[in-house]
């Protein structure tokens, strides 16, 4: 699973080798780090070069459902992308860019009535 978080963006997978854990990827230096605050004693962050993925934690999959849990609960902003902080524009614009591929699944270009003329698929030759 990608979560796309207001100061992370972490990919979530079952590939870990730990008992009861998951793998938490991240491009980003720091990103683990910060949605896992609360957790930091007990999670190690791997920089793993020629990876797909550079940061990798083995992190108990309990403390991945609670951090994704809090975050749920603690959501308190109308707009995502307006809730990236502005000094993280690389974050900000990256979550632009998957915004503006994802609005291209809808029938409709976003704030419009009108249905496309020709879906994104046709489009793009997929």
């Amino acid at each position: 699973m990608w979560l796309m978080l207001n100061d992370s963006f972490l990919s979530i997978v079952d590939a870990a080798k730990g008992e009861g854990c998951l793998l938490v990827r991240a491009r980003r230096e720091g990103d683990i780090e910060r949605a896992f605050k609360d957790f930091a004693e007990i999670i190690t962050v791997d920089r793993t070069p020629g990876r797909d993925y550079l940061f990798r934690a083995e992190i108990p999959r309990a403390v991945v459902a609670r951090m994704v849990a809090e975050r749920v609960l603690a959501l308190n902003y109308p707009n995502f992308k307006g809730s990236v902080n502005a000094k993280d524009r690389d974050l900000h614009d990256a979550y632009f860019h998957v915004w503006s591929t994802m609005e291209m699944l809808q029938p409709m270009a976003a704030f419009s009535a009108a249905p496309r003329r020709t879906h994104s698929r046709q489009r793009s030759g997929l």
